[in-house]
């Protein structure tokens, strides 16, 4: 009990702390903030009425004289020489947009979670493995809760639109990854090993004794497939949340590209950054993966490169890098983004025809009212996939490679068999054999398959929605 009543002093602190400090010290404002914002150099009436080539209007008691009504919206030239001046995005301009606080709280909440997360790991590493309760675990349960709440506050926005078509989009994704979703569940583990066999075999293990005893040895074939549709749904709509991020990181990854043509150094991070979806697929392809590793083609003598808990606990590393990296080049893709104003006003001087001003400054200022959505659509699957990946390596009973690996939860029958005092009175009892079932139920190995499959997804999602951006973007936005 002291590791726990450690960890809850630590999480009372870390709360405190978040609540005092997050007005002067925020990750997520730094991480925003200071970037390059374009807006509209407003011209004065005179420079204005000179562009459209209009005479100074009468004034208000002239046109009532007169019986005039007031003068139409005033239009420019399309290829006006207007300009766009630049501000560094201050913390005062990003408080009145809309999601800011949100975004705020989210990204503070996933940081704090990493300290806490980073702490615990430390004093289990200094003390031994211990078999009391691991607090970060629930920290980073909070933050995936937190991740799936973001997304489903930026999709509300494209379903509440009607004239974009951004509905019709999300749902057609959703089918096309509920498609591939049951076919990747199909392909074998000699191929894919995201551990789902294994998983599903150890749970309906201790599953089958439970319904014996209540006499339903015919749900056991429908637990295990409703388990098998309910990924299948889940991968459907991580699909849909991840559509877009998708299309808006390949817009910007192509930008920041472009920005970045003087700093090869900034453009090889980005390439790698935009490809790390890849590499997680790579990493749970077991003939290119684990196999490569253990008998390398090299030579006529066999031999191993890897043990296979060197080879998962390298898995674990190279997944926390890669969201790392991504998160060191969100800056660029940020400010890639805001750079979308200027882009926008160079596109509507090789257009013909006349403009309202009005018109003008709207489609500038969107592209800064938008840019806390943004932010949500890039950091979440980071955030998503670094706290899965940190479930996976305590709930699954992987190790970070510095120690010794902890063993797996003993046979949940020991634990279910344990004495109960007679002290105890009855909901105490209920809640221990509660605990005991879904502690035989959520074993190790089936919390592997779960997380494992999670995190593969969603490299999977977001690798095959950026590739169809590139490709909109390339060929199809500009015709």
């Amino acid at each position: 009990m002291a590791v726990l009543g450690v960890q809850l002093v630590v999480t009372l602190l870390t709360a405190t702390l978040m609540h005092r400090l997050a007005p002067h010290c925020s990750f997520a404002r730094w991480l925003l903030c200071n970037g390059s914002l374009f807006r509209y150099k407003h011209p004065s009436e005179e420079e204005l009425r000179a562009l459209a080539g209009k005479p100074r209007p009468r004034g208000r008691k002239e046109r009532w004289a007169d019986g005039l009504s007031e003068e139409k919206p005033l239009s420019v030239p399309r290829d006006a020489p207007f300009q766009l001046e630049t501000c560094p995005l201050t913390t005062v301009d990003a408080l009145v947009l809309r999601f800011f606080l949100e975004y705020q709280w989210f990204v503070d909440f996933a940081v704090y979670s990493g300290g806490v997360y980073l702490f615990t790991e430390a004093y289990y590493y200094v003390l031994g493995p211990a078999k009391e309760t691991n607090i970060a675990v629930f920290w980073c349960l909070l933050t995936v809760a937190f991740s799936i709440k973001a997304f489903l506050t930026v999709t509300r926005l494209y379903f509440s639109s009607e004239e974009g078509g951004e509905r019709s989009v999300c749902l057609t994704f959703a089918f096309l990854f509920l498609l591939l979703a049951m076919l990747v569940q199909v392909v074998r583990e000699e191929t894919l090993e995201l551990g789902l066999e294994p998983g599903l075999a150890s749970m309906t293990q201790n599953l089958e004794p439970l319904l014996k005893k209540q006499g339903w040895d015919w749900a056991l074939p429908v637990a295990k497939l409703a388990i098998r549709v309910g990924l299948a749904v889940v991968g459907s709509v991580l699909g849909a949340f991840l559509t877009f991020p998708g299309l808006r990181l390949a817009q910007t990854h192509r930008d920041a590209l472009t920005m970045s043509e003087d700093r090869p150094m900034l453009q090889f991070l980005l390439h790698t950054s935009f490809l790390s979806p890849l590499f997680i697929l790579w990493l749970w392809t077991k003939p290119i993966a684990r196999d490569f590793l253990h008998q390398p083609p090299f030579g006529e003598t066999p031999f191993s490169l890897l043990s296979d808990s060197a080879f998962d606990s390298g898995r674990l590393w190279l997944l926390v890098v890669l969201c790392l990296l991504r998160l060191a080049v969100t800056r660029p893709h940020l400010q890639a983004y805001l750079c979308l104003a200027k882009a926008r006003v160079e596109q509507l001087r090789r257009e013909a025809g006349r403009i309202e001003a009005r018109e003008i400054q709207r489609r500038v200022v969107r592209v800064y009212c938008y840019v806390t959505v943004v932010s949500l659509q890039y950091l979440t699957p980071l955030i998503l996939t670094l706290n899965c990946t940190l479930l996976l390596k305590t709930l699954g009973g992987y190790s970070w490679g510095l120690g010794p690996a902890p063993l797996l939860s003993p046979d949940p029958s020991s634990a279910s068999a344990a004495p109960i005092g007679p002290e105890e009175d009855e909901v105490q009892q209920t809640a221990a054999r509660i605990a005991a079932a879904l502690g035989g139920l959520l074993t190790p190995l089936f919390l592997r398959g779960v997380l494992a499959y999670l995190i593969w997804w969603t490299a999977a999602c977001q690798l095959l929605s950026s590739l169809f951006g590139l490709y909109f973007h390339q060929h199809l936005a500009g015709s």
